[in-house]
């Protein structure tokens, strides 16, 4: 049976070599694609793929959140997030996110290909390279501080730019249980603030080094989180480019 697969992607050089790539594969077809996250409902509704991926930096959303809204939406969806983001982070979010799999832009295009196929039979499972590691990671550095799984669920809402009511939103929970979680988190932490807890965070490894960035504006909340971003796509815009130009076209995405 042929895998119909949707790539969401603002990048030509990226759809071009996912292409090029699932051409080889008779049991692959690509049936949709689509630049931006506006386009995703109208294409996916007519084109009825069961596998995507998902490029997390869209030129008008985030494709984590995509992922999420797509996961919500259509659980027997296979998502694979394809992205040069390849910190552990990352990796994190798209698990969070629902997705079915996670694959660097570097990774050989035998694993690319894996997380399709994987992705198609096993939508709710999830794969990615360093799974284990980042995951032990994670685990060490919640037990070292102390943290309990929501309040490492809070730290991570934090970290993406989230005020006290969208976590108790976000968590489904009262704003007065939220303010208790973020209030006992910063105790745990030795921090009076979000910039000074999220650095904390940092030095202990609960969170990849790119987040001392992310922490420096994190009192900006969500819109400064967002800018960061925006301005870390653009200046990586062209390294990307580069190594999509000699991975896709030299067998290695």
């Amino acid at each position: 049976m042929t895998i119909r697969l949707a790539i969401i992607d603002s990048h030509t050089l990226t759809r071009y070599g996912l292409r090029e790539l699932v051409s080889r594969h008779p049991d692959i077809e690509v049936v949709a694609e689509c630049e931006c996250a506006a386009q995703v409902p109208q294409r996916l509704s007519a084109a009825r793929p069961e596998v995507v991926t998902v490029a997390i930096d869209l030129p008008d959303g985030d494709g984590l959140r995509l992922a999420r809204e797509l996961r919500d939406n259509r659980p027997d969806l296979g998502i694979v997030i394809l992205t040069y983001r390849e910190e552990e982070d990352a990796l994190i979010h798209a698990l969070e996110a629902g997705a079915s799999a996670f694959v660097g832009k570097t990774a050989p295009t035998e694993e690319v290909i894996a997380a399709i196929r994987h992705s198609a039979v096993a939508p709710s499972s999830f794969t990615a390279s360093g799974l284990a590691t980042a995951l032990t990671r994670r685990r060490e550095a919640a037990d070292l501080l102390g943290l309990s799984a929501r309040e490492m669920e809070v730290l991570f809402l934090l970290r993406d730019g989230l005020s006290i009511p969208a976590i108790a939103l976000r968590m489904y929970i009262s704003y007065s249980t939220a303010k208790t979680y973020v209030t006992r988190l910063y105790h745990k932490l030795g921090a009076t603030n979000r910039a000074q807890a999220l650095m904390a965070a940092v030095q202990h490894g609960v969170f990849d080094s790119e987040t001392k960035a992310s922490a420096s504006v994190a009192t900006g909340g969500a819109a400064a989180v967002g800018r960061l971003q925006s301005v870390t796509a653009a200046e990586l815009g062209f390294q990307q480019a580069h190594r999509l130009e000699k991975g896709f076209l030299l067998g290695r995405v």
